[in-house]
């Protein structure tokens, strides 16, 4: 009997190729569009793609159980009028082109599963759902974007899942690691006012909800994928300081992650000083199961 198929559109970074070592141990092919090669197991295909056009990759698609688009430029940059262009159209474009693309296809996957942002509830110390407003700026607007593209592009023979993921954390990469690096310096404290929200999730449950979006017919529309618990910036820290041993962690005010964060660390220092509340009543209703669903079983797990 062959075995199901799933295809990873973007899957050449640290989700993707957490997902794809987790289908093939569950005993699915599973083939990688990237824009170039990275190391993986030779049982994992990779293809090249441009995330711009429709090519001969699109042939990949041809029967496949599933679509998983995690296709889009980093967030973790300075951002500058053409970084910003980038973030935008690499999400919208590859989005539309694998919409092209399955337009060539007699035998369409079953479901496309979408990457979509929590961001896109903009900076609020309350407590957002799936059906909370939309914020405001460039990461809300990306958002919004994103999610348009993906609704023009998903044929109606289709099932389509939004993931509207939160901050990923694991073993295996991802932005703890910075964090940690922080936090073994000395420099793992409050940030700003430190009230600002840190939705997160743990790496495996990120990797089961994706493949319930894949197996799991009855899942349809957008989800947040966020652990139940998010912490405030400041509590996040101090659990992590707890989980390393570190008893102390130096603050920085706003005006110093502004300067700090694009000079040392070569990144936006809105990251940091922004964020939100997000946990989803509709997995909460549907009775999904995290794994990790308070910070301090996750950060067991990984610093252990």
């Amino acid at each position: 009997m062959k075995r199901p198929s799933v295809i990873i559109a973007g899957g050449s970074g640290y989700l993707g190729k957490n997902l794809a070592h987790h289908l093939l141990e569950r005993d699915y092919e599973v083939t990688i569009l990237s824009r170039s090669p990275v190391q993986l197991p030779d049982a994992i295909k990779q293809v090249r793609w441009d995330g711009r056009t429709t090519g001969s990759w699109a042939s990949t698609l041809e029967g496949a159980a599933a679509l998983v688009n995690l296709a889009g430029r980093t967030v973790d940059c300075i951002k500058t009028p053409q970084t910003m262009d980038e973030i935008l159209r690499s999400r919208v474009e590859s989005t539309l082109a694998l919409g092209q693309a399955l337009k060539t296809v007699r035998r369409k996957p079953k479901t496309w599963v979408q990457m979509s942002t929590a961001h896109i509830y903009g900076d609020s110390l309350e407590k957002c759902e799936e059906d909370s407003a939309f914020g405001y700026g460039l990461a809300p607007d990306v958002g919004r974007a994103w999610e348009t593209a993906f609704q023009a592009s998903l044929p109606r023979t289709m099932r389509g899942v939004i993931l509207r993921t939160s901050f990923v954390i694991g073993k295996n990469g991802g932005a703890l690691r910075r964090l940690a690096l922080l936090v073994r310096i000395g420099l793992g404290g409050t940030v700003g006012h430190g009230y600002q929200g840190m939705s997160w999730i743990h790496e495996e449950d990120m990797n089961h909800l994706f493949r319930r979006a894949i197996e799991n017919r009855n899942m349809k529309g957008a989800y947040i994928a966020s652990a139940p618990h998010p912490e405030s910036q400041r509590e996040f820290m101090k659990k992590l300081r707890k989980a390393m041993g570190m008893p102390i962690g130096l603050p920085a005010s706003a005006w110093m992650v502004k300067l700090g964060a694009p000079l040392l660390m070569n990144t936006d220092p809105d990251l940091a000083l922004y964020g939100r509340f997000c946990r989803s009543a509709r997995l909460s209703g549907e009775g999904f199961d995290f794994q990790f669903p308070t910070l301090e079983l996750a950060l067991k797990d990984i610093m252990y």
